[in-house]
């Protein structure tokens, strides 16, 4: 087994949630109904749950 790069385990979900704001913003401002809204929305959901669950609701246990 390969031991992980610190880079990858520290860098990887920041990247990751860049990205899907990314994706989404683009699709948003680029999209005129469709698939495009739909990816938009699934694509800035992603972020913001996460911001939900880890910034609010982890909290209040």
């Amino acid at each position: 087994m390969k031991p992980r790069h610190p880079f990858w385990s520290l860098w990887g979900w920041p990247i990751a949630m860049g990205l899907f704001t990314s994706v989404g913003l683009v699709s948003a401002l680029f999209s005129d109904g469709g698939f495009g809204d739909v990816l938009a929305g699934v694509a800035l959901g992603i972020p913001t749950a996460a911001c939900l669950w880890f910034g609010w609701l982890r909290r209040q246990r």
